[in-house]
């Protein structure tokens, strides 16, 4: 297979993955029921889709009240005939509930709109409430994963290895590492199927996990990549995803994070900077700047690597 051939493949299978480890497939027919996923939505949205939501329901409530209060006429006292600005300002002081005593409701209609408004008021403001205060506590980790998945001789076995680290600066105990690999196979009826396959790591399981963890994949006989060569992965649209879960001794909950990589992301013969140096003093320091950085191994090493994850 030529270089061409190999690069058009991968681009006529796109990833089913991110860099994050969330999917990138676009689902059709599925049922879409967003009244009954309403606070899932709001806990994964972003800040800035929160912000907007809440500024566009509070304009358009205050807006709806205020067009209201319009339609009263004379309900108002000290607004000005016909001023909508003056009724949505209105509108504004009665739902925060405020009352400055300049503008009162003096009619039957007027005074009904008012109840209706400080009870949506004081009901909307303990929602948001609970709601702001439900994303801002949701516990989340904040980890490093490596970019690249280096292959090198390790304690003289080939190694597939990925780096993760904790960007805080607390500690994830009981920690565990799933590490994964998605590929495409073809059964004996010749239906094409995605398979999940676990890639055992040399160790899964840290007691506590507080600086930087280097997960290590032997690819031995009983691997499922010994033997393999990068133009089989392509062609198997091959993807990697690893897990972290554990406990967050801040919140004293549990926290996960995921990443993928694709086959573009193997990096054969080559092994990761080393990131744990000791300053002028003699104290450890975990430089974060070299946390991607891979060196090239020797030509026996990368030999001996490719024997078991062949580069073509």
């Amino acid at each position: 297979m030529t270089k061409h051939d190999k690069s058009r493949a991968s681009s006529l299978r796109p990833r089913w993955f991110d860099a994050r480890g969330r999917s990138t497939i676009t689902r059709i027919g599925a049922p879409r029921r967003i009244g009954q996923d309403l606070y899932h939505r709001w806990l994964t949205a972003s800040w800035l889709q929160v912000a907007l939501l809440v500024i566009a329901l509070y304009l358009g409530i205050n807006t709806l009240f205020a067009s209201a209060y319009w339609l009263c006429g004379d309900g108002i006292e000290n607004v000005h005939p016909h001023s909508f600005i003056d009724v949505f300002f209105f509108s504004v002081q009665t739902f925060s509930t405020i009352g400055y005593g300049k503008m009162v409701p003096i009619s039957l209609a007027a005074n009904l709109i008012v109840t209706a408004e400080v009870l949506c008021g004081v009901v909307g403001v303990a929602l948001i409430t609970g709601l702001m205060f439900a994303k801002f506590s949701r516990p989340t980790a904040r980890v490093i994963w490596s970019r690249v998945l280096p292959v090198a001789m390790h304690d003289g076995v080939p190694c597939l290895m990925f780096r993760v680290a904790n960007e805080r600066e607390n500690q994830i105990v009981e920690a565990n590492l799933r590490f994964l690999m998605i590929r495409e196979e073809t059964t004996k009826e010749g239906m094409r199927v995605r398979r999940v396959v676990d890639l055992p790591l040399q160790r899964s399981q840290s007691g506590v996990f507080a600086l930087s963890w280097l997960a290590i994949h032997r690819i031995n006989k009983e691997s499922p990549l010994y033997g393999a060569s990068l133009a089989q992965l392509t062609l198997a649209s091959v993807q990697f995803a690893a897990q972290l879960g554990g406990i967050d001794d801040t919140f004293a909950q549990n926290v996960n994070a995921r990443a993928a990589w694709s086959v573009a992301d193997l990096r054969i013969g080559e092994q990761f900077e080393d990131i744990m140096l000791t300053d002028e003093e003699g104290r450890w320091t975990m430089d974060y700047t070299r946390f991607h950085e891979t060196r090239a191994v020797s030509a026996e090493e990368l030999a001996a690597t490719h024997e078991a994850l062949r580069p073509a």
